[in-house]
């Protein structure tokens, strides 16, 4: 395989507080601004990247070498790359996978993203550490640094921004047998498609509606429970989100919350939310379950995280799992409707199966309710 010539023009990186970091050009050549943020995982960069949920994040790869097993059809989780933009130490042109459909320049190419590479991360991800969450600039068409750190103020705050619109689907559309047991409807706030994939797996069949969908039209499908999906950007500012899953648990079916939907779930429950420092990034993240004692090794990726003392203060809220690392809220249960959720990821993908259990517990929670209509 041929050396792109990009990856040979120079690149550059501005950070919000001003520190810069040269590089060489990799993806496509062109400017792209967001909030940086960085990955420890060291596997699946591909789902990494098309995670909704980063929809405009930078995003820093710990791990060393990026892109030297390629891309693969099955291994996405969006229709498309959804960083803003990639810094990396080593961006491989080459690939050693021989299912590969492709190399990840040309994948980046195709959805005209951004990315440098050459970039001493160690201490870029140490500054980011040290300083906290802030916007940065990657440019391989302008390199005047006084004229990018202009620019980079101009990026606007993620704390304050809507952003799941941007990645919602366009309209309902179905997943799996309809002659299932369990019918679910999944409200895509920018879901990861294992998500609806664990949901067929354990016999339900899945509607992904779009976030704006009014609870008339979900409620006319006739579905035994909700999903509340991942996604990007400031859950406090989606007030009208916030009001509908607010009604969906009013309806007193089977809830369960991912990331973005458990922080949706909290606020509809009179909870707080509230931007992190450093958000949690990564795979190998420790969570211990309360109810069972057990710990869980978990992935994540959120800049989010739900106000600990606001959920002790809720007498209707139990809280089910923290993060061993920062003592973080990780989970919560209601006690007085069959809602739960989660501030990371069980669908893991990529990621460790410790907590795939919670979707038996979702379908279980059906199958409990549906019981008792037929009572």
């Amino acid at each position: 395989m041929k050396m792109n010539e990009n990856v040979q023009k120079p690149a550059v990186l501005v950070l919000e507080d001003g520190t810069v970091f040269h590089g060489k050009a990799a993806g496509a050549i062109g400017t792209t601004t967001g909030e940086i943020a960085f990955n420890t995982g060291m596997t699946g960069y591909q789902e990494i990247f098309t995670d909704p949920s980063y929809y405009g994040q930078i995003l820093v790869m710990a791990t060393s070498h990026i892109g030297n097993y390629g891309v693969h059809p099955d291994e996405i989780e969006s229709d498309g790359v959804k960083i803003a933009g990639l810094v990396t130490k080593k961006f491989a042109q080459k690939f050693s996978r021989p299912s590969a459909e492709g190399s990840l320049q040309s994948y980046f190419e195709r959805d005209g993203k951004v990315a440098i590479c050459d970039v001493d991360t160690r201490a870029l991800i140490r500054h980011i550490r040290n300083k906290g969450a802030m916007n940065a600039i990657i440019s391989s068409d302008e390199l005047d640094i006084d004229v990018l750190k202009a620019k980079v103020k101009e990026v606007p705050s993620m704390e304050g921004l809507e952003l799941s619109s941007k990645v919602t689907c366009a309209e309902a559309h179905d997943v799996g047998d309809p002659s299932s047991n369990y019918k679910v409807a999944v409200l895509d706030l920018g879901s990861k498609k294992n998500i609806v994939r664990c949901l067929v797996e354990r016999g339900a069949f899945c509607r992904v509606f779009p976030m704006s969908t009014s609870l008339e039209e979900m409620e006319a499908w006739g579905p035994d429970g909700y999903m509340i999906s991942n996604g990007p950007g400031d859950p406090g500012v989606m007030s009208d989100t916030i009001d509908l899953v607010k009604r969906i648990i009013q309806t007193g079916r089977p809830v369960f919350g991912i990331c973005l939907g458990h922080q949706i779930i909290a606020l509809s429950q009179g909870l707080t939310t509230k931007k992190m420092f450093n958000g949690h990034r990564g795979i190998n993240h420790p969570i211990k379950n309360l109810i069972t004692g057990k710990g869980e090794i978990t992935s994540q990726n959120h800049g989010f995280v739900v106000d600990m003392d606001s959920a002790k203060a809720n007498s209707d809220v139990e809280i089910t799992h923290i993060h061993l690392n920062d003592d973080t809220l990780a989970g919560i249960r209601l006690t007085n409707a069959p809602v739960f959720s989660v501030q990371y990821h069980p669908e893991s993908s990529p990621g460790p199966h410790d907590s795939r259990y919670l979707f038996d517990d979702f379908i279980t929670n059906m199958a409990k309710v549906a019981q008792t209509e037929t009572i």
